[in-house]
């Protein structure tokens, strides 16, 4: 089947691996433009742009994939199905219409709708979660579902944990869904949720919040995006691993970061590896050691 696809993502990046291995291998790849990143904010390639070059795909990154010039060079490849996952813009018509669009979504859909699905499972507390193939629409991942597979998740999962599962699931979908093209049943009404964008309020750990939500959180973050802890001085320490010490604030006093006993403590949570403002990764006791008491 001729395809076209658009992704952004690592997850996207692992996906396309799968498809261009398969009879359904992409006549065109279409990702977003190569933009700064980093401290050094050098200019860096999206992983879908970097995996299609790898692989000997057409690429295309045009500043708006909803441009007359971005929908000409895929109407010129004659796709029969354009597929998409992580893309990161919204595709809007005469797009939508022009093509018949799937999405590879990460989610049980319609729980967690949205741009951040598996964070948002992970800091959730949900036991399940799956990857969904639907038809892209007008709405927020509101389209009718092709297939739908359920993954559940351990208590100790990240997201890069997660993330791996979900990506042999989603390939597994996407192609079977392309081969078999089983019919579409529209999404329940009940039970929809909204995986919000991670934002910089997301990332910071609350001293209010119970130690089991906040270390959901440094798992949900870990390792792309990473929590972090506000400092007195406007910076913020890295946290890039964290457990449960239910021990560590028995008299509920010590809600920030702190150190006892030889550990760096966040209330009821120990901070095990981190990352000092311009600094690189360390566990937490060369932190300690280091800079004396938090």
């Amino acid at each position: 089947m001729r395809t076209v696809y658009l992704g952004t993502s690592d997850f996207a990046a692992a996906i396309l691996e799968h498809l261009a291995a398969s009879e359904h291998r992409p006549q065109l790849v279409v990702t977003r433009p190569d933009r700064p990143a980093g401290r050094g904010r050098k200019l860096s390639s999206p992983p879908v742009a970097d995996t299609a070059r790898e692989l000997g795909l057409e690429l295309d990154q045009p500043a708006s994939v909803n441009s007359d010039e971005a929908r000409a060079r895929i109407a010129a490849a004659e796709p029969e199905v354009v597929i998409v996952c992580a893309f990161g813009a919204l595709i809007k018509e005469p797009l939508l219409s022009e093509h018949e669009i799937l999405n590879v979504h990460p989610s049980l859909l319609p729980r967690w709708r949205g741009a951040a699905p598996i964070e948002r499972a992970i800091m959730a507390g949900d036991r399940r979660t799956g990857v969904t193939i639907m038809r892209l629409t007008e709405g927020l991942d509101s389209g009718p579902i092709a297939l739908a597979e359920t993954a559940l998740m351990a208590a100790d999962d990240t997201y890069a944990m997660l993330a791996r599962r979900l990506q042999d699931t989603g390939r597994d979908l996407l192609l079977r869904t392309l081969d078999e093209r089983p019919a579409f049943r529209d999404q329940p009404e009940r039970g929809v949720t909204y995986a919000e964008k991670i934002g910089p309020e997301d990332r910071t750990l609350d001293p209010e919040a119970p130690a089991e939500v906040n270390e959901r959180v440094v798992r949900a973050l870990h390792p792309h995006i990473g929590a972090r802890v506000a400092l007195q001085d406007g910076s913020h320490l890295g946290v890039l691993r964290a457990v449960l010490a239910p021990d560590a604030d028995a008299d509920g006093a010590a809600k920030g970061l702190h150190s006892a006993d030889g550990r760096l403590l966040f209330g009821g949570l120990e901070l095990v590896e981190v990352q000092p403002p311009g600094g690189r990764p360390m566990d937490a006791a060369a932190y300690l050691r280091g800079r004396g008491r938090p």
